[in-house]
Parts: structure tokens; C-alpha cells; sequence
């Protein structure tokens, strides 16, 4: 199934915000990682209707791939 652009690219909008204050990262800095997910790959290419799943458990995935790239401290 695919999404509708215009409505894609406001979901897009909701998870990076979401993302951005559950990290406490900056706007700028939740877009980039989000663009380069892989994530936004999958639902870019409607693998699995992910763009139908909510936007809050779109965002807990794109913490988990996030924490997952970040070097243990």
C-alpha cells in the first residue's frame, strides 16, 4: 500500500517530533538522524504498511535504532 505524500510527509513531522523530545535532541538534529534511518527507508518504501502504525511507536522505534547507534558510554 502507499501512502499519500502530503499526509506521509506530516506523519514524518509527528515522529521527528516526537523523537526530538523523548531524546532531547534538537529539531535539526532529530530530522537528520530520522532522513538517514533506516526507519524512515522502510516506510519511505511502504515495506509493511509501517506508515499505518501510530506515531508514538514509530518514534520508540526510531529511540531504539537511535540508542542502538550510539557508542556505549
Amino acid at each position: 500500500m502507499t501512502a499519500n505524500p502530503i499526509l506521509l510527509q506530516k506523519k514524518y513531522t509527528r515522529i521527528i517530533q516526537h523523537f526530538s523530545e523523548k531524546e532531547k535532541l534538537s529539531l535539526d538534529d532529530a530530522l537528520s538522524f530520522f532522513y538517514h534511518s533506516t526507519l524512515y527507508q522502510l516506510i519511505s518504501e511502504g515495506v509493511s504498511d509501517l506508515h499505518c502504525m501510530s506515531d508514538e511507536y514509530l518514534a520508540e522505534e526510531l529511540h531504539s535504532e537511535y540508542k542502538e547507534s550510539q557508542p556505549l558510554a
